[in-house]
């Protein structure tokens, strides 16, 4: 059964916005879409650049700050081309508290 670990209260994350925390051992980029939290693996796999510093658009996609290679944070698969993607993590609210798992979910096919 994952770990659950606290990485930011209710209210630090505003709508639309994203940021970068630690879950266990690794960086996920924590994002707030239309009133959900959503996590992903923090870092972009064509040359590293964290994800957690991207700009969301309006169906959830992030966009790499580096490379423009989008991901959605709903399923993680690059938005452009869906046979690549990045670990996508489950969050939850545990009273003012935003929690991520230390493990990422597993991958659907």
């Amino acid at each position: 059964m994952p770990e659950f670990v606290t990485v930011a209260k209710v209210g630090e994350i505003a709508e639309g916005e994203g940021t970068t925390v630690e879950a266990g051992e690794r960086l996920v980029a924590l994002f707030l879409h239309k009133g959900e939290y959503k996590a992903i693996d923090d870092m972009c796999p064509h040359q590293g650049a964290s994800l957690g510093a991207g700009a969301l658009d309006e169906e959830g996609c992030v966009t790499c700050p580096w490379h423009a290679w989008r991901f959605s944070t709903t399923d993680g698969k690059w938005c452009d081309n869906p046979r690549l993607g990045v670990d996508v993590f489950d969050v939850r609210v545990e009273g003012d508290e935003i929690q991520v798992s230390t493990e990422p979910r597993a991958q659907e096919e």
